[in-house]
């Protein structure tokens, strides 16, 4: 079953005294709060439980929605809620140097107005007490959240500067973008199914599976991406653009680019065994078997994909949706696709 929103709320500018920090008594919303409880229940969420990170979220999700306005300007958000492992295995697992400063007396209030949600954010314990994450990068983007989420065993809230709001954790991610919630299962079961295979490496595939879905699927950036863990010559594509930088889909920091240019070009973009950007632009040209064999799917793109995994078998050849879903090829078979059941909220009343 898919779940979908029943009623949308919109988000309304809420403007407060030009004082320099707001007042830690500033009275909470509780009304707009428990209409935001009634609508992610809606979806599936429920925070009615007795968790303490249940109440921080729906503050920390209510103030991305309904941020402090400044001088006409709508600032960006971001906090880490309630994190669960130690925060010294940070830096290594999200490939960042971080720097966290405590807030001390400081209100809550005044806390966020540190936290841009790219380079820096909030860190809200479930214990009463906070901290400032600053980041040496920006790391922003969808999969960053996702990473960071998974790293640091929170739930994150981001409002974005383009002012779509995101919730990221084990359930998931849940997208608002100004009409209507979308959410986002997690990836961990397909991926599991598409990576475990005899061809290729599953650290790179799982990495090209979660750039196609938070890098690519979330910015309606539609591509191609195909995966050969093999240098056997191929007749199967025909090379248009000279060979491109090599960038590595499993380092961090050539995601970026990587995301910008595949924004820009038609075409496929092969990655080898390792997971190095070879080729890029490239035309999917299919056998007559695979036109004879192979039928239709959607429409070009998926259809000139799924040919090209018939003759190319031992490749994984990954689409995405200038809308958003992500279907993942090999063989002339379809393997998974990002468009599931939402998972319900995790128990955590244990």
């Amino acid at each position: 079953m898919h779940l979908t929103p029943r009623v949308a709320f919109t988000a309304r500018v809420v403007r407060f005294d030009p004082v320099q920090f707001p007042s830690p008594t500033e009275p909470q919303p509780t009304g707009r709060m428990i209409r935001l409880r009634d609508e992610l229940d809606e979806l599936g969420f429920d925070l009615t439980g007795s968790m303490p990170w249940y109440d921080l979220l729906l503050e920390e999700l209510d103030y991305a929605l309904h941020p402090r306005v400044h001088e006409r300007r709508i600032p960006s958000v971001g906090t880490i809620v309630a994190p669960t492992t130690d925060p010294d295995t940070w830096e290594e697992g999200t490939e960042l140097e971080i720097t966290r400063r405590p807030i001390g007396p400081m209100p809550i209030t005044g806390a966020r107005m540190f936290a841009d949600g790219l380079s820096s954010f909030f860190v809200r314990e479930a214990d009463g007490n906070g901290s400032i994450a600053v980041f040496d990068r920006p790391a922003g983007s969808e999969r960053d959240l996702v990473v960071i989420a998974e790293v640091t065993g929170a739930t994150v809230v981001q409002r974005h500067p383009a002012g779509q709001v995101r919730v990221v954790g084990s359930f998931g991610l849940l997208r608002w973008d100004g009409i209507a919630w979308h959410h986002e299962p997690p990836m961990s079961a397909w991926i599991e199914s598409v990576s475990s295979c005899e061809w290729g490496n599953r650290v790179v595939l799982t990495d090209l599976l979660e750039f196609a879905v938070h890098d690519l699927g979330a910015r309606g950036a539609g591509a191609i991406l195909v995966y050969r863990p093999t240098d056997a010559d191929t007749d199967a594509f025909e090379r248009r653009l000279p060979s491109p930088p090599p960038l590595r889909i499993t380092r961090a920091v050539d995601l970026a680019p990587l995301r910008h240019v595949l924004s820009q070009v038609d075409g496929a973009a092969i990655f080898d065994d390792g997971g190095t950007l070879r080729e890029l632009g490239v035309r999917l040209i299919p056998s007559g078997d695979a036109v004879a064999e192979v039928e239709g799917y959607r429409g070009m793109r998926h259809t000139s994909a799924r040919r090209y995994s018939y003759d190319d078998p031992e490749t994984t050849v990954i689409v995405v949706s200038d809308d958003g879903p992500v279907t993942v090829w090999r063989g002339g078979e379809l393997l998974g696709t990002s468009v599931g059941e939402a998972s319900p909220w995790p128990d955590t009343s244990d």
